[in-house]
């Protein structure tokens, strides 16, 4: 089996159920593949299927159901079966998001956006700490999208996630596309956001698509629905954090509106085209 820490800083795809069977079957020419953790938490097939493909390719586990923004206690079932899914599949790189999705034991279907205060940070920062003892492992935080901000938040989201990474010891999944859609919505600086986060703190990089809408008095708002091609703004977005970050990791996502297995691997090719050009330049 490929060692843990094998995801190398390349370019990956998101492994979705429609595609198992044919990364099975032809092992497409991928460096890594990402999963959402929750997938594969019931057992049966999906997990043995996991665990097959696992073992010609390293796997990063992305989950989206912790609720680590959650003011409550963190769902200690939920974390349990968490752990058994990294027991079983030994990822090199395991995910989370900076939001929260549950409340009184409901679960909502969105990564609902925090109030950027210094409670919030607490809670965040000590939920961290509690799923990195209970996985043994640091773990990655992502930066969401987002279509809205408390009027109440004290703290810049780049900062609020940097002190994360500074206090708790995880590593920052930076998610290109979602700083990119975030700043067009709210007239953020998508340059200074990636210019504040800690160098050696990012350990992967995601990219996606997203839809642009229009809404009430001719306004339009970016929608992160990962179900398109990457946009060429975000792709330049990129350019500069691999000159910032070196070369990470980089993910792309596509989760709606499915393609064929081929347009993946064609976008995770134009990532990998990036991603030489930067070691170059870092060499020359």
């Amino acid at each position: 089996m490929i060692a843990a820490s094998a995801v190398p800083p390349a370019a990956g795809i998101g492994l979705r159920f429609q595609h198992h069977q044919a990364v099975l079957e032809t092992r497409p020419d991928v460096a890594w593949l990402e999963v959402h953790t929750e997938n594969y938490m019931g057992g049966g097939p999906a997990i043995r299927t996991l665990e097959a493909i696992r073992r010609n390719y390293p796997i990063s586990l992305h989950g989206v159901g912790l609720s680590l923004g959650s003011s409550q206690r963190l769902d200690a079932v939920h974390l349990g079966r968490i752990g058994e899914v990294v027991r079983r599949i030994e990822p090199g790189l395991v995910s989370e998001h900076l939001s929260w999705s549950s409340v009184g034991g409901s679960y909502l279907a969105d990564l609902l956006p925090l109030p950027l205060t210094e409670e919030a940070l607490e809670v965040f920062c000590r939920h961290v700490e509690q799923t990195q003892s209970a996985l043994r492992r640091p773990i990655l935080i992502e930066n969401p999208s987002s279509y809205l901000q408390y009027g109440h938040s004290t703290i810049p989201e780049c900062e609020f996630l940097a002190t994360i990474a500074q206090r708790t010891g995880c590593g920052i999944l930076c998610d290109v596309n979602n700083i990119y859609v975030s700043a067009c919505n709210h007239g953020w600086d998508a340059s200074a956001y990636l210019a504040s986060l800690p160098r050696q703190a990012v350990g992967e990089i995601h990219l996606a698509g997203h839809t642009l809408k229009e809404i009430e008095d001719g306004q339009a708002l970016r929608i992160d629905d990962h179900g398109s091609p990457v946009a060429s703004a975000v792709w330049a977005l990129y350019a500069e954090a691999l000159a910032r970050f070196g070369p990470v990791a980089t993910l792309v996502e596509w989760d709606t509106d499915i393609p064929p297995l081929e347009v993946l691997l064609a976008e995770s090719a134009h990532a990998n085209d990036m991603l030489e050009k930067a070691e170059h330049a870092l060499a020359a």
